[in-house]
């Protein structure tokens, strides 16, 4: 007998609240996931949308993986709850498979949510075991390590834009990780805002060995506490307690560089005397005199002090009062994708900053290859 919990409004606070921690400045807005985890209890059979351990499923059962793309400030149309969940039957449709439950591609205040609408709607079930247990900018990021394995054949498809914009679309591909994430990304950028997606049907005991397991529950627990802190400095303060973290700062936002290109959100900002730049996540932090003080896959993240809520990369702004919150990424549940030190260059190449060295202590990377 399948042991699913069943989510209820508050439980969509709590994702909401402790993703927007684990999205490190991605992973969707504090808005569209407490909309969309609303609609989600409202919606669909009568108990609402559950969340599933993978030992409680066939290890065999097929899973599919959910999720939203695209640049968070673009100004473009956001994917809509039907989309949402037209996505994954069109993925069931294209590919001829029966999914067992839904994963999440990643942690953030709207992607803890994703999967929660098309349980409701569809009667599958949340995994609770997420690609990855924090959020990140590229799909192959959160794509379990199947790049590289050159024998796997992504599906994903893709559903956005809208009729009243003359740019609707529905979009299923077929081929490598790399090229098919790639097209989906080309899709969100022509629409301009984010897109809802299904990809990557793996078996329940891979997504469970290359994913993060209690992801989803770490997400509710964080949450849980930070509802129970008193103002933002000690939501910040509990925050960093339970994901054994630390506070590197708090002051006053900077001068904040932003610009959006290719369906993704890259810039600079400053708290006090701290740099940070980003790539939809928040990629470094260092000195001024250049110390670094984390760095991409380690969580980075902003508590906006005087709502005591997460700050998304998109949605920060200058003379804001933050605590930059720092996790090192032993202290993180992370995918396999997390595991290459290949997947940082593009990312190198966007904030013009050295992370393989500092993450991995690879000093020479004529050796990495992207797949």
């Amino acid at each position: 007998m399948t042991l699913a919990r069943i989510l209820d409004t508050e439980a969509v606070e709590w994702a909401v609240l402790g993703g927007g921690v684990l999205g490190g400045g991605g992973g969707g807005s504090l808005e569209a996931g407490r909309q969309m985890g609303r609609l989600a209890v409202q919606a669909g059979a009568a108990d609402g949308p559950t969340l599933v351990s993978p030992n409680e499923l066939d290890p065999e059962a097929m899973v599919g993986v959910v999720g939203a793309v695209g640049a968070p400030a673009g100004g473009g149309v956001h994917a809509t709850p039907e989309q949402y969940g037209r996505a994954v039957t069109l993925l069931q449709e294209k590919s001829g498979l029966k999914l067992a439950a839904l994963a999440a591609n990643e942690c953030g205040a709207l992607a803890t949510v994703n999967g929660w609408l098309q349980s409701a709607l569809l009667g599958i079930p949340v995994l609770d075991a997420p690609c990855n247990g924090r959020a990140h900018p590229t799909a192959v990021m959160g794509s379990l390590g199947l790049h590289r394995d050159p024998s796997y054949i992504s599906r994903q498809a893709a559903v956005g834009g809208a009729k009243a914009a003359g740019n609707s679309f529905e979009l299923y591909v077929t081929g490598s990780i790399e090229v098919t994430a790639s097209m989906v990304r080309q899709a969100s950028a022509v629409v301009g805002g984010l897109v809802a997606v299904a990809r990557n049907p793996v078996t329940v005991i891979f997504q469970k060995k290359n994913g993060a397991p209690g992801a989803i529950s770490q997400c509710l627990a964080l949450g849980r506490l930070m509802t129970g802190a008193l103002g933002g400095m000690m939501v910040a303060r509990v925050a960093a307690d339970f994901l054994g973290g630390t506070v590197a700062v708090a002051g006053v936002v900077g001068k904040v560089s932003l610009r959006t290109s290719s369906g993704f959100d890259a810039g600079t900002l400053t708290v006090g005397d701290l740099g940070l730049t980003f790539w939809n996540e928040f990629m470094t932090l260092e000195t001024k005199g250049g110390r670094r003080l984390a760095t991409f896959p380690d969580l980075i993240a902003l508590i906006d002090l005087t709502t005591g809520e997460p700050l998304t990369t998109a949605a920060v702004r200058q003379g804001q009062e933050v605590a930059v919150l720092a996790v090192p990424k032993e202290k993180l549940s992370l995918g396999a994708g997390m595991r290459d030190p290949a997947l940082l260059l593009p990312a190198e190449k966007i904030v013009g900053k050295e992370m393989v060295r500092y993450a991995f202590g690879i000093a020479k990377k004529e050796n990495l290859t992207w797949n």
